[in-house]
């Protein structure tokens, strides 16, 4: 069986990154966006990045910034995977010429991804406008689990400790991305919940 594909995101302090990287995750978000709480700058990204273990993807999440951005923000911060949260279209994912982590949400009406290439991983989320995640709210596993079922999908959306193993059961996900979940605040990581939450994970 594949391993599950686990990212910790809204990484924002040196200490978050490394605990997160210990406790086994697959990746770490770094949130660009200037409209999250969890933003941070390339430069300081890039200062957590350069110390993380080799395996550990390191991805960028942007909300319809532009293409040349993007790129310009990614080599400064040394990232792998660029996640997009906004409108972006197929084609804009294809100018990027970058891994794409491209996030859909429900809850808002039928979901629709066609076009996309393959090899763009979808990462199912809660609609919220105005946030683009890290909201806590929950998403439908039914829905999630009939896109899962037909393309690679990160699973997002009020995971925490207490339901992470019943998620997985339940929507067979290529992979699961927690950020509000393992926080004591937005951009601050708990110690405690993120360990509970790999232990429940492994248990």
């Amino acid at each position: 069986m594949t391993a599950l594909f686990v990212k910790i995101c809204g990484i924002t302090r040196r200490e978050d990154a490394s605990l997160a990287a210990e406790l086994g995750a697959s990746a770490l978000g770094f949130v660009f966006w200037p409209g999250s709480p969890r933003s941070i700058t390339a430069e300081a990204a890039r200062a957590i990045t350069r110390d993380l273990p080799q395996g550990v993807e390191k991805v960028g999440v942007f909300v319809d910034q532009p293409a040349d951005e993007v790129t310009r923000i990614m080599d400064g911060a040394g990232l792998d995977v660029a996640q997009l949260h906004g409108q972006e279209t197929p084609e804009y994912c294809r100018t990027l010429n970058r891994r794409i982590f491209k996030s859909i949400a429900l809850g808002n009406g039928p979901v629709s991804f066609e076009g996309f290439d393959p090899d763009v991983v979808l990462l199912v989320d809660a609609h919220d406008p105005e946030r683009r995640g890290g909201t806590g709210q929950t998403v439908s596993w039914d829905a999630a689990r009939e896109i899962s079922a037909v393309r690679p999908t990160i699973l997002a959306g009020g995971l925490t400790p207490a339901n992470i193993k019943l998620v997985v059961r339940t929507v067979q996900p290529y992979g699961v991305d927690v950020s509000s979940g393992v926080e004591s605040s937005p951009g601050v990581k708990d110690p405690n919940r993120l360990r509970k939450f790999f232990e429940a994970l492994n248990d």
